[in-house]
């Protein structure tokens, strides 16, 4: 698992209390990007960044970072994830999530706990996954979500990433609710397209929460909504400042 962030020049107390990092519960429908620019916005913050994309459907922790704090990206970006979700078996589409067009539909009834157990192994440990083509890697410098928008395909690399954990939690035909961790940049929707392919079926990610970034829970995260109602005062004491980054830990 990935360490606490290392204290040094970017985590040096400050006078300025307007540096700091916030933790965000986004609510579905909404970018990473949107509630950036709603806070930024609200607030009135001259820097304001994100540590690790959700997709518009997915919910829970979003590391939202202020000031000074938006130079610890790399670092807030690098931290293994962790998830919950629903797996819905005997639906394909091309973003390999519930947002996307259905590509091919199949009856899953036929498909038992155990062999949807047998393929989830297949996905834990070090595993070489190729990015899907409604994404944000570029291509040429493009976007590959927009090649896809005009219908085109072009070849990607696959990647090495790692699972820790993949643990069903619930099975309900056509439904498969789990628990996943991995390490960062992990395509969580196309495993789920990955696995329904395995079984000859097609599946699609159907929901998803991000509920822990390393060593910040979605626990101690706030609502977007209440975040945007809070005073600029109010929202400055909630942002845990530069020199406390380090103890996260110890559940500071």
């Amino acid at each position: 698992m990935t360490s606490p962030l290392p204290s040094g020049p970017s985590s040096r107390a400050t006078d300025d209390s307007t540096h700091g990092v916030l933790l965000v519960d986004k609510p579905p429908c909404l970018t990473s990007h949107d509630v950036v620019n709603a806070i930024r916005r609200q607030f009135r913050f001259e820097k304001v960044g994100h540590g690790g994309t959700l997709d518009p459907q997915a919910t829970g922790l979003l590391i939202v970072m202020i000031g000074r704090a938006t130079k610890l990206s790399n670092l807030l970006m690098a931290h293994d994830k962790t998830y919950e979700g629903v797996l819905r078996l005997g639906i394909a589409t091309d973003s390999h999530d519930a947002d996307g067009k259905v590509t091919g539909t199949a009856d899953p009834s036929h498909i038992t706990r155990e062999q949807l157990l047998e393929e989830m192994k297949k996905f834990t440990g070090d595993v070489l996954q190729t990015p899907p083509m409604v994404s944000a890697i570029k291509k040429n410098g493009v976007p590959l979500y927009k090649l896809a928008r005009k219908g085109k395909t072009v070849e990607r690399q696959p990647k090495l990433i790692h699972v820790y954990a993949f643990d069903l939690l619930d099975y309900s035909p056509p439904h498969a609710r789990f628990h996943l961790e991995c390490t960062k940049g992990v395509y969580v929707r196309t495993i789920c397209a990955d696995i329904g392919a395995g079984l000859g079926c097609g599946a699609h990610l159907e929901q998803l929460r991000r509920t822990r970034s390393g060593n910040f829970s979605v626990d101690k995260a706030l609502p977007l909504d209440t975040i945007l109602k809070m005073d600029r005062p109010r929202l400055l004491d909630t942002l845990i400042p530069l020199q406390r980054l380090h103890l996260q830990g110890d559940g500071a």
